[in-house]
């Protein structure tokens, strides 16, 4: 089952995406669940989409805009050098770190697919960063590593976006580099836990325009999916919808000599084994002219 959000005709909503079409729950289910972030709270919610998305399509894929899954999550939390030969990337001799790097993003960072990232006026240093992302379904505090899949809802693609120059700007935090507006992606659909065998050697490739710079499979994370949910969940009540960027392989254009930055134009690819490929062009940020 893929569950994606969308806005078709000047109104959102979300759905069981099946073959060409999407099967509309928003209408279907109602007050019961009236978004993914809703559904994703009932301990039923699967089970009510599954029995509503055999009904026949209500609008074609072709027709709609795709939104992040959960366009609205309650909190985005992302994970910085968590494969393990990243840290050998930053050249910079520091043993493997004891604790995962964290830092959060707002949720208008990310589009969905098809939408292009747009670069802004401020930075010529846009950069791609294919990871998978996890949503949670049933949140918990202090969840055990062992229990965490239970708080898996599903997996989806990311490419988390980021401004180079901007992460530099402070001594301590890479805030501002992160949470440029419509930066980076999300989606294109949510893909239930249930249907992964393991989350242990899921496959992360990312391209762009075609060239594969990205490669990597789960079995090289620093710190498990499991791990990440324990750790986040000591500091932090986990929400349905709150998601988790799990981390970047290797080859992000800043570490090639020179940079490979992203320009207008420019199309990158995410594609997760499981879920699909998440797509997005680049174009330059459109910014009004200032009044005089």
């Amino acid at each position: 089952m893929r569950l994606a959000s969308y806005e078709w005709g000047g109104r959102e909503s979300y759905g069981v995406v099946a073959g060409g079409g999407i099967v509309d729950l928003g209408r279907r289910l109602g007050s019961a669940a009236p978004d993914l972030r809703a559904l994703l709270a009932r301990d039923d919610g699967f089970a009510l989409a599954r029995e509503a998305g055999t009904a026949e399509p209500d609008v074609a894929l072709s027709e709609v805009r795709l939104l992040p899954p959960v366009p609205r999550p309650g909190k985005i939390f992302c994970i910085g050098v968590n494969y393990l030969n990243r840290n050998e990337e930053y050249r910079d001799g520091s043993a493997r770190p004891a604790y995962p790097s964290i830092f959060m993003r707002t949720p208008g960072s990310f589009v969905g697919h098809g939408t292009p990232l747009e670069r802004p006026p401020e930075s010529n240093e846009l950069d791609y960063e294919g990871e998978i992302a996890l949503v949670i379904g049933r949140g918990g505090r202090r969840i055990e590593a062992s229990a965490a899949r239970d708080h898996v809802a599903g997996l989806t693609c990311a490419n988390e976006g980021t401004l180079r120059d901007w992460v530099r700007h402070g001594k301590f935090n890479v805030t501002q580099g992160k949470n440029f507006a419509r930066s980076g992606a999300l989606g294109p659909w949510l893909v239930p836990s249930d249907e992964f065998a393991s989350f242990e050697d899921l496959h992360v490739q990312t391209r762009v325009n075609g060239e594969v710079r990205q490669d990597d499979t789960t079995a090289s994370l620093a710190f498990s999916f499991g791990y990440l949910i324990a750790y986040v969940s000591t500091f932090c009540e986990l929400e349905a919808g709150d998601t988790i960027l799990t981390g970047t392989p290797t080859g992000a254009g800043a570490r090639f000599d020179p940079p490979r930055y992203l320009v207008p134009g420019d199309r990158v690819e995410v594609e997760v084994e499981g879920i699909g490929t998440l797509e997005n062009g680049v174009v330059d940020e459109c910014v009004p002219a200032k009044r005089a």
